[in-house]
């Protein structure tokens, strides 16, 4: 806490240089690195600034001066940076962090030489088409984007490395290498050397540590608030009543205050220090130097006031700031762990185990699906899932691909058909040849996709950091003006007028400004039944220009519904739904669910006998010694073309324009020894409000697309019904994704709506995405928004929003430069005491928060 005031102060007269050991080798004297004499006498590592052992230190040849290191991680980090033109860092008062060393590299190395074993590589590192290898990594420690470009530059020069992406949102990491060329034990080495921790990105490890970095921050954002109501209480006396209470309850009251805002400043704010700390050793200013410096002013200045027994001090406005900026912080944190963690939730799409044929004895064995491999054969039952990729050898079936195509409607499969992890099996039994398992099936490829859009989405900056640097580097040259003139003009009033400029200029709004806005614009949406998981949702919302939906789940109901029943003989309509319904009364495909929800429960079914399921044509049974069948054309009213229609029932009220056309429904026949007896006509539904939020995207200016997994014909009919200017039909996960990109390519800033597990890559690439709540795991995962409950005139709203609460944004940074503008001539004046500039700050945040509240009252 003391470090951000003492920087300024000791700029001022006499900056730190790190200067060469004095009895070092000189460049070109031999080898540039080599253990030191037993005459050195240099005290300090160049590069972290540790004392160091004559007998352990090692020379580098750096900038043309050898310099003396405490070990070879600093000594690499030092040559890694003066190699990228970073080496200006050194020439302030600055000292790095120590690479992670010591016992607690020992055990860590110990750890990472086991991934090298040939089992672990096969576990972790997945083969590309190319050839090429990929690795992804969890990484913890990171706080800001210097991180990033330190840790990318750190991997990228690890032998056999050709791309090394970190993303600081996720906190993840993807590497590519070369084929057999990466070692993971040198991957978590160069990490390490630069002072962060990694290891293969694992769900249950992510979870642990997620949960321990939730409970950490919400312990810290509870004793700042409970130190912020406590100095509170000492602090609204002495404003309202200041002459009328006796000096030493005065005193007695500060010492109370200091001693409750040591612990808010030591260990809630804590990781606002480092952090700051860290992003000046980088080289990168972000938004934790100003606020460690207003904290670390105004602490200082109150604790050297409270000490002397006269002064101004500012405990309240501390404290205060902490509890806010925390609070904010949670949301975020929250935000951005349920952005970064639903990836995994596929992988549960599969089934633990399995059952797997013995190649001699035939005998059925229940194995754990890990333990599959390719040659292996599998039964897979009706209602289960398939663990692996195959080919069918022996039974026919119905297999429900939609998680995976979105094609809505089972397709029957027979022997010689291919068959995907993931898919649903609807009929019957069937024994499965693996051909592909684990990372090589088609699931874990859309998994894969998913998780290289995560990684490869823009990284939106919040609009404060942008700023933050030059904001920082005018704060710090004002103060430092500031000083030398009051050192001249009047020495005893040089600090408390330096400090009133610190404290005055303090940018707590400006840290405010963009946290609070996005939180209550949050609040507005959950409130609305959208629940935003990444932080740059909100913005990027008002800064889209086209619209991608979904059909099947997203704009539609998602189900079949019976239309219309034709008969064709002297049976009614309500007869041969009930022989219909009999049926299927074992069975739970799409098209019998629909049936039966037609019927009335009271409805009376017929005893048939020899209910036999024909897969891929339908079912037959017999009444009496009648043939009944229930199915395909061809399969149940073979001889329909002599028989016409002598009644048609509608079992909707829906108009008849709005019938979808055949090829956009589904037609399914009952005939009695060949002969027709009925048709039932079944189509999925619109969603009822999906009309209304078209029209008001549409209102803003939005261009809308339709693309869908769905036959092409089907998607026409259905954008046109909506109207909707573009569709595009039977397209898989990787075409829609490719058509976001194209968008893009042109210029669009894409607004993506889907539901289902085959959109997830779709969600993950468009710059802003919402997930229908009852869609599948992994597109929520996908999703930088989810819709809470079906309701689609949300995400006309959610827009809505967005544009409101990047006006809110902009008004608050607005008034926070404004404030600056003003309040900073007259403190550098002296017109401003510490005291109104400790109030001003604390009021200038309250304007910024109550701004944001207004948002999230707004209907």
């Amino acid at each position: 806490m003391l470090a951000s005031i003492v920087l300024i102060m000791t700029t001022t007269f006499a900056p730190i240089h790190p200067a060469a050991h004095p009895t070092a080798p000189v460049a070109g004297s031999g080898s540039p690195i080599g253990p030191s004499g037993a005459g050195a006498s240099h005290a300090t590592c160049y590069h972290c600034a540790s004392p160091l052992d004559g007998a352990t230190a090692v020379y580098a040849d750096i900038g043309g001066i050898s310099r003396e290191f405490c070990c070879a991680g600093c000594q690499a980090v030092a040559q890694t940076l003066h190699a990228s033109g970073m080496g200006h860092v050194y020439d302030g008062p600055i000292a790095f962090a120590k690479p992670i060393e010591g016992d607690r590299r020992t055990e860590a190395e110990a750890v990472w030489a086991t991934y090298d074993l040939p089992v672990m590589r096969e576990r972790f590192v997945r083969k590309r088409a190319d050839g090429a290898e990929e690795l992804s990594l969890a990484i913890s420690g990171m706080r800001c984007a210097a991180c990033v470009w330190l840790i990318e530059r750190a991997l990228s020069q690890v032998p056999g490395i050709r791309e090394a992406t970190v993303n600081y949102a996720t906190e993840r990491a993807r590497i590519v290498a070369d084929a057999g060329a990466m070692r993971l034990s040198a991957v978590f080495a160069a990490i390490a050397d630069v002072g962060y921790e990694a290891w293969p990105d694992q769900p249950s490890a992510r979870r642990t540590a997620e949960a321990r970095e939730r409970r950490s921050l919400l312990i810290r954002l509870g004793l700042a608030m409970l130190g912020m109501m406590q100095v509170m209480m000492y602090a609204w006396p002495v404003y309202l009543h200041g002459g009328d209470i006796p000096v030493s309850q005065t005193r007695l009251m500060q010492w109370a205050s200091l001693l409750l805002t040591v612990p808010v400043v030591l260990i809630s704010a804590r990781p606002i220090f480092i952090n700051a700390w860290r992003q000046v050793r980088h080289a990168h200013v972000g938004m934790d130097v100003p606020v460690a410096l207003g904290i670390g002013a105004a602490f200082v200045a109150s604790v050297v006031a409270t000490v002397r027994g006269h002064g101004e001090t500012y405990f309240d406005s501390v404290t205060m700031f902490v509890a806010f900026l925390l609070a904010a912080r949670y949301l975020e944190l929250r935000a951005r762990q349920s952005a970064a963690s639903g990836a995994e939730a596929l992988v549960r799409q599969l089934p633990a185990t399995c059952r797997r044929i013995d190649a001699e004895s035939g005998a059925l064995e229940t194995i754990p699906v890990a333990t599959l491999r390719p040659g292996d054969c599998v039964e897979v039952r009706a209602g289960e899932v398939l663990p692996a990729d195959g080919i069918i050898e022996h039974g026919t079936t119905e297999i429900d691909e939609s998680l995976l195509s979105g094609e809505s409607v089972p397709r029957p499969r027979d022997v010689g058909a291919i068959v995907l992890a993931g898919s649903y099996n609807v009929v019957s039994a069937i024994r499965v040849r693996v051909n592909r398992v684990g990372t090589q099936t088609r699931l874990a490829a859309i998994v894969d996709l998913l998780e290289r859009a995560l990684t490869d989405k823009p990284r939106m900056a919040e609009l404060a950091d942008r700023v933050a640097g030059r904001f920082v580097a005018v704060l710090l040259g004002w103060a430092l003006l500031t000083a030398i003139a009051w050192w001249w003009i009047d020495p005893t009033r040089m600090f408390a007028v330096t400090v009133a400029v610190l404290v005055v200029s303090c940018p707590c709004a400006l840290s405010l400004a963009t946290p609070s806005a996005l939180a209550a614009a949050s609040g507005a949406l959950a409130r609305r039944g959208v629940l935003v998981t990444r932080g740059h949702a909100i913005e990027s919302l008002a800064a889209a220009t086209d619209v991608l939906l979904d059909k099947t789940g997203t704009l539609t109901e998602g189900r079949l519904r019976l239309l219309s029943i034709e008969t064709f003989s002297d049976l009614d309509a309500e007869d041969c739904l009930a022989l219909a319904c009999a049926m299927e009364q074992s069975e739970n495909h799409p098209i019998a669910q629909s049936l039966r929800a037609a019927a009335s429960d009271a409805m009376p079914l017929p005893v048939l006998e020899l209910v036999t399921n024909v897969p891929g044509q339908g079912v037959y049974a017999m009444t009496g010694h009648q043939l009944m069948r229930l199915g395909t054309q061809s399969f149940a009213a073979r001889q329909y073309a002599n028989h016409a229609v002598t009644s048609i029932r509608y079992t909707t009220e829906t108009p008849m324009e709005e019938v979808p056309p055949a090829a956009a429904c589904t037609s399914v026949w009952l005939g009695r020894n060949g002969e027709p007896l009925a048709r039932f006509t079944l189509a999925d539904t619109p969603r009822a409000d999906a009309p209304a939020c078209l029209s008001a995207l549409r209102a803003q200016g939005l261009c809308l697309h339709l693309v869908s997994g769905d036959a092409p014909e089907t998607v026409h009919w259905w954008a046109n019904r909506l109207g909707i200017d573009h569709a595009v039909g039977g397209a898989s996960p990787e075409d829609k994704r490719a058509y976001v990109r194209k968008l893009q390519a042109n210029g669009a800033r894409v607004l993506a709506v889907g539901d289902g597990i085959n959109d997830a890559p779709l969600l993950a690439q468009a710059q802003v995405s919402i997930a229908i709540g009852s869609g599948a795991p992994l597109a929520q995962a996908g999703a930088d928004a989810i819709l809470t409950e079906p309701r689609l005139l949300a995400i006309s709203e959610a827009v809505s929003i967005g544009h409101r609460a990047l006006r809110v944004v902009r008004q608050n940074l607005g008034w926070a430069f404004a404030y600056n503008a003003i309040s900073i001539p007259l403190a550098t004046l002296g017109w401003l005491s510490p005291l109104a500039a400790g109030i001003g700050m604390s009021v200038s945040s309250l304007l910024v928060a109550l701004n944001a509240w207004r948002l999230s009252r707004a209907t």
